[in-house]
């Protein structure tokens, strides 16, 4: 197995990168019109939560776009985190450039290609046979390089249990949170060692993205009453045929 990594090589990319997912958290919601993330939304359940006012509804339309959008900008975050890291310890991590693939390295004579996922619960039975057939394009294009080392294929996924019976699955390896993290890097501890390094700074992070998130929040407010609502009220029925209303031509 290559180095140990040191807490300081952690913090370094996290510094370096961590800024870019919170530009990109800002970015998603200042980037959307509220036309679009209203059009998205079930108005049926919004009425259903009893929300009496414009900020209360766009704040909770927003709350529930940001946090679609968050997973996937931190599974971002945390897949290059797992590319730097192993390449760290392998020296010969590095992203793919096959299809689907994410992380390639070689170790004990073995080349590993990983797809990686945020969590265990990641895709549906099509999304998934889509990965194996990944796994198989990629094997195969492998396979005629000169001196093709032997192949092993892998869904890590970045926290989590796996909640299959065993981690074997026929083509592949299914390895989630703590097994994920030591199997690209050697480090048992790793899974924990990197949440702290996460949080560095995050309160003040936060604390700028809420400042101008709540002027998002505001902006659309205004909207919102300008176009649903009569005398400060909500028209719930003006929402729901802008959602839902027919649209073609008598």
């Amino acid at each position: 197995m290559g180095k140990r990594i040191d807490d300081q090589i952690i913090l370094k990319y996290v510094e370096e990168r961590l800024p870019d997912f919170h530009e990109a958290r800002l970015k998603s919601i200042q980037s959307i019109s509220l036309e679009k993330v209203l059009s998205r939304k079930n108005p049926y359940l919004l009425r259903a939560k009893g929300l009496e006012t414009p900020a209360a509804l766009v704040g909770a339309v927003l709350a529930a776009h940001l946090s679609s959008q968050e997973e996937t900008l931190l599974g971002n975050f945390l897949e290059g985190l797992a590319i730097y890291l192993c390449n760290f310890v392998h020296r010969s991590g590095q992203k793919s450039t096959a299809r689907g693939i994410d992380l390639q390295f070689q170790s004990n004579g073995r080349l590993y290609l990983v797809a990686i996922k945020s969590g265990p619960n990641w895709g549906n039975s099509s999304q998934i046979s889509q990965m194996v057939e990944n796994f198989k394009t990629a094997g195969r294009i492998y396979r005629q390089s000169k001196g093709a080392l032997p192949m092993e294929f892998i869904n890590g996924c970045c926290y989590g249990r796996s909640t299959d019976k065993g981690q074997e699955k026929g083509s592949y390896r299914k390895l989630c949170g703590q097994k994920f993290w030591e199997f690209i890097t050697g480090d048992r501890e790793l899974y924990k060692r990197i949440i702290e390094p996460i949080g560095h700074r995050a309160r003040e992070r936060n604390l700028h993205f809420q400042g101008r998130y709540e002027e998002v929040v505001e902006g659309f407010a205004r909207q919102f009453r300008e176009r649903f609502c009569k005398d400060g009220v909500i028209s719930w029925e003006a929402l729901a045929e802008f959602v839902s209303g027919s649209r073609d031509e008598v």
